[in-house]
C-alpha cells in the first residue's frame, strides 16, 4: 500500500510525517519531491526503453534523493538494483522503487510520501498505483499565509498564498468526491494539534494499522532531530505538539491582508468550515491587473528579504538539490545543441 499526503505546505505536514514514521509498519522519510522536480525534465531523457536513457534517469533520481536536505538514513540506492526492481521504465516506477527501498531499510511494510505537490500528479499516481491511500492535510489558509511569511520557501504576499491555497484545496476536495472515503482521509490541522491522540487513532484505523502511543513522542526521535538540524523551517519538530497553535491570524495578520485572503479564497474557507473574519460572503473584492502587478512586486521583495535573512547553511543545503537540477538542465541543453550541430553539418 502506497500512502500519499496531499495539501499545502506550512500545514503541519512534517509533524504528521514524523508521527506516521513512529509506526513500525510505515516509513515516512523527508521528501526529495521526485515527481515535482523531475517531471518537467522528463521529456529530455528520450525513450526510456533504451538502456542508456533509463539508466541516466535512475542515476539522477537517486542523486536527487541523496542530496535531500534531510538525509534518508540507512538507505543505499544501488543504481543497478533500482533499475532491475522498477516494475515500469518510467519516473513513477522509479519513484515507487526508491520509496520501497526506504521502507525496506526501516523494516516497514509500506511508505508514506509527504511531498504535498503530488496533488498535481494524481492521474499518473492513480494509473500506476492500485488502491493508493491519500491523507488530505488542511489548515486554516490565513494561518498558512502567516507561516509562509516567515518561511524561506513559498510565496509571501497574501494574494499569492490565498490563490495557491484555494487552488490546492479545490483539487483535494474534487479528488475526495471522485475517490471516496475508503481511500481518502481528511486530517484537519486544528484537530490534530488539539486532540492528537484521537485524530491519530482515526487515521490508524483508516490505514488498517494499530495505533502506537509513540506517535505522540515523535519529537524524541532521531528523525525529528535530523529534520530540526537541517533547517529552521522544522525547528519545532523536536518539541511536543503545540496545542493552541491555531487562529494566529486573528492577532498577527492585518485587516488588509485578511481582506485580500478572504476575497480570493473565502469560498474555500466556507467549504472547509472556517469562519470569515472581515469579508462577508458576496462582499469579496475583485482585483484589477494593476493591483495584482503591485502585489507581484511586493511578493518578490518579501522573498528577497527572507533569503537575505536566512542562515547560510540552510540555504546551502537547499542549493545542493537546486544546483543538481540546474546541472541536469545544462546537460540536456548541451546534448540538444550537440545534436543540432550534427544535423547542420
Amino acid at each position: 500500500m502506497a500512502i500519499f499526503m496531499i495539501g499545502t505546505q506550512r500545514s503541519g505536514s512534517n509533524l504528521l510525517r514524523l508521527m506516521l514514521n513512529q509506526l513500525p509498519g510505515i516509513a515516512a522519510p523527508h521528501p526529495p519531491h521526485i515527481l515535482q522536480r523531475m517531471t518537467p525534465l522528463l521529456t529530455a531523457y528520450g525513450d526510456l526503453d533504451q538502456d542508456a536513457n533509463f539508466e541516466q534517469l535512475v542515476d539522477d533520481v537517486c542523486r536527487l534523493v541523496e542530496l535531500n536536505p534531510v538525509p534518508w538514513d540507512g538507505v543505499n540506492l544501488d543504481r543497478e538494483k533500482i533499475a532491475r526492481a522498477s516494475r515500469a521504465r518510467s519516473l513513477m516506477g522509479l519513484f515507487e522503487t526508491v520509496y520501497d527501498e526506504a521502507a525496506a531499510a526501516q523494516g516497514a511494510q509500506t511508505w508514506c510520501c509527504k511531498s504535498l505537490a503530488n496533488i498535481h500528479f494524481l492521474p499518473a499516481i492513480e494509473s500506476h498505483f492500485a488502491n493508493a491511500r491519500y491523507i488530505y492535510l488542511y489548515r486554516d489558509g490565513r494561518d498558512v499565509a502567516l507561516s509562509f511569511r516567515k518561511a524561506v520557501v513559498g510565496e509571501k504576499h497574501f494574494y499569492h498564498i490565498a490563490r495557491d491555497w484555494a487552488q490546492t484545496q479545490r483539487l483535494a476536495l474534487t479528488m475526495e468526491s471522485n475517490i471516496g472515503a475508503d481511500r481518502f482521509f481528511r486530517v484537519k490541522y486544528e484537530d490534530m494539534v488539539e486532540e492528537p491522540e484521537a485524530m491519530m487513532m482515526r487515521l490508524c484505523e483508516f490505514l488498517g494499522m494499530e495505533y502506537h502511543e509513540d506517535m505522540l513522542n515523535f519529537h524524541q526521535s532521531t528523525e525529528a532531530r535530523r529534520a530540526a538540524e537541517s533547517s529552521d523551517l522544522w525547528g519545532n519538530v523536536t518539541r511536543p505538539i503545540m496545542r493552541g497553535n491555531t487562529g494566529k491570524y486573528l492577532t498577527e495578520a492585518t485587516e488588509a491582508d485578511l481582506r485580500i485572503f478572504e476575497s480570493v479564497a473565502g469560498s474555500v474557507l466556507d467549504q472547509l468550515g472556517y469562519p470569515r473574519s472581515v469579508v462577508s460572503q458576496g462582499s469579496e473584492e475583485h482585483y484589477r491587473a494593476d493591483q495584482i502587478k503591485l502585489f507581484d512586486s511586493e511578493n518578490e521583495r518579501l522573498k528577497r528579504e527572507l533569503i537575505a535573512s536566512t542562515a547560510g547553511d540552510d540555504i546551502e543545503r537547499r542549493d545542493r538539490q537546486s544546483g543538481f537540477l540546474s546541472s541536469i538542465v545544462a546537460r540536456q541543453q548541451s546534448a540538444g545543441d550537440e545534436l543540432l550541430s550534427h544535423l547542420d553539418r
